[in-house]
This record gives structure tokens, sequence and C-alpha cells, in this order.
């Protein structure tokens, strides 16, 4: 079976995970998720849910979210067609790392995808039209405690790599982070 690598990136905790599939003349298989070896980086998790977005146009953002104590979750995403630039801000109250973000590009040729734990926002921009974005998330999702962030938001500061094409009215409508915003309780 293919095996999978989680790199550190320079935000503690995030990881980068690398999949090896198996090539033949047919093409490919691809394992996405094995919980003997996700269980110890997600600290026993499991998935709860999965969840899948398409987006059409190259340049569209979506995001900045992230769910409330006590239906926190950590996320692991895969893009499956296309490419994005997948971002996610630290929001731990007390980390060195707060209000820091980190991109990564991934798509289905770099066989990259992002492990997001518990505490962090999370959004992309789509590069090319007609992405597919698949989603493990280790809690259901709760209207009452979700968040989000301005992806415009100054005291993040994130360069997206396009112009904005597209962004949805509820996440353009999302105010800036106040001053004294602390962060997310683990």
């Amino acid at each position: 079976m293919n095996k999978f690598t989680f790199k550190k990136t320079p935000i503690k905790n995030l990881k980068l995970v690398k999949k090896e599939p198996i090539k033949d003349k047919r093409g490919f298989f691809n394992r996405l998720y094995c919980y003997d070896k996700f269980e110890k980086v997600m600290g026993g998790k499991i998935v709860r849910q999965i969840n899948m977005s398409f987006t059409i146009k190259k340049g569209t953002v979506r995001g900045l979210h992230f769910q409330k104590k006590p239906c926190l979750e950590t996320k692991i995403v895969y893009c499956l067609r296309g490419e994005v630039w997948d971002v996610v801000v630290d929001l731990r109250k007390g980390s060195p790392t707060f209000l820091h973000y980190h991109s990564e590009i991934l798509n289905r040729d770099n066989n990259k995808s992002c492990l997001i734990p518990d505490g962090f926002a999370h959004g992309f921009q789509t590069l090319t039209s007609d992405c597919e974005m698949l989603y493990l998330h280790t809690a259901d999702y709760n209207k009452n405690f979700e968040g989000a962030i301005n992806v415009v938001d100054p005291k993040i500061g994130i360069n997206w790599p396009l112009r904005i094409t597209e962004l949805s009215e509820r996440d353009g409508n999302i105010p800036f982070l106040p001053d004294n915003f602390k962060g997310l309780e683990l």
C-alpha cells in the first residue's frame, strides 16, 4: 500500500501530508486516509464527517472558517482537481505563532494535503478553474459554534496570489478581528 509522510511546517502541529501513490500502466491508486497512519498525529481523533466542494472560477476564495469549543475540529484537506493555494491561520490562544498563516499549493499531481489541528482557520484560493476539494473532519459541523475571519483582515495580512474574483456574501461581510481578540481556547 502507499505510504504517508508527515512533514512539519513552521507552525507547531500543522502538518503537510505527502502521499506516495501506487502507479502502473492503468493509472494510480492513492489512499487518502488510514486511521492506523493518522492516529498518532491526530491525537486518536477519528474522522466523523467528509465534505466536498467544487469551485468554478479561478481566483475564488473560500474561507477562512473554523469551529469553536466544544466543536473544535482537526481537518485533512485534499485537492482532487485543479490547483489551490491553501491557507491556515493559527488562532490558538497563547501560541507563539498566533495569527500567523501558512500556505501550500495543493493539487492532485503533487500528492500533498494539509492536516490542520484544532484551533486553526482554513481557506483557499483557486489557482485554476474547476477545483474540487475534499475535507475530512473530526467533528460534526455545528452552526452555533462556527467562526470565520475576513480574508483581507489586516491583522492576518494574507497576500493572496491572485486578485480575488469571487467571494461569498457571507465571507465578504465578516468583520475584521477586534483588537481584543485573544484566540481560541483548546
